[in-house]
């Protein structure tokens, strides 16, 4: 018999909670840092499983059970399911974002035949925000000259399979934590590259439209933006 409504009622519910419940026993398995998304900060966690288990007046009695895997912040205490540790670290994102912009101002630049001096100042700023803060056109310049001579491909060819290659593998990863403005940012970064000694060659073309395949831009898209590059004033 279900308890009346009213406050008779909610006592004799909060009565029978007493009397009976389901308790779980946590046991950690594992930790490390994560993302908190109740702090909003790196912090570190606990992975904890869990066995249910039917209590009488406090007593655990009968099993109920296992809990679903469970996170626990080290500073909130708060829980949240395991795939909160698909998202990465603040640090983590960071040195993502920073290796990206680097992977595709040397695709770019090796896409554009002899590096221009505009062209590698432009993309030396570029990798310098990002985080490389000591990076200089001089090592862009080796760079590219180093990626030449590692994979027999001579500058101002079409992207080649290997260069594709580190594209997505610079790319893929962080594309699925960035919203469309910071995906079509890093675009942007490399046509602002291609543009900086004169319009696109076919090229360059090719390099970034494979740099916007990674970061899941549509064709279109990426057509719309790298026309909409190339009318704004450097």
């Amino acid at each position: 018999m279900l308890p009346e409504r009213g406050p008779k009622g909610r006592a004799a519910a909060v009565g029978l909670s007493r009397l009976m419940g389901t308790r779980t026993a946590w046991t950690a398995v594992g930790d490390g840092e994560f993302f908190c998304p109740g702090c909003g900060g790196d912090r570190n966690y606990q992975r904890l499983t869990g066995r249910r288990r039917f209590t009488l007046l406090g007593v655990p009695v009968l099993p109920r059970g296992a809990s679903a895997p469970t996170v626990e912040c080290a500073a909130c205490r708060r829980h949240f399911g395991t795939d909160v540790l698909d998202h990465p670290t603040t640090t983590r994102f960071s040195a993502m974002l920073r290796d990206a912009v680097h992977t595709v101002a040397l695709a770019v630049l090796a896409a554009g035949g002899v590096c221009s001096r505009a062209s590698l100042e432009t993309a030396a700023v570029g990798v310098r925000a990002a985080g490389f803060d000591d990076c200089t056109e001089e090592q862009l310049a080796a760079l590219v000259e180093a990626l030449e001579a590692d994979t027999g491909r001579f500058t101002g060819e079409p992207c080649t399979a290997g260069l594709a290659i580190e594209l997505h593998e610079a790319l893929d990863p962080l594309a699925p934590h960035l919203a469309a403005p910071g995906r079509e940012s890093i675009l942007l970064q490399g046509a602002r590259i291609a543009l900086a000694d004169g319009p696109y060659t076919p090229a360059e073309r090719d390099a970034l439209a494979t740099v916007g395949a990674a970061l899941t831009i549509c064709s279109d898209d990426v057509t719309r933006l790298l026309a909409a590059a190339a009318r704004t004033p450097s």
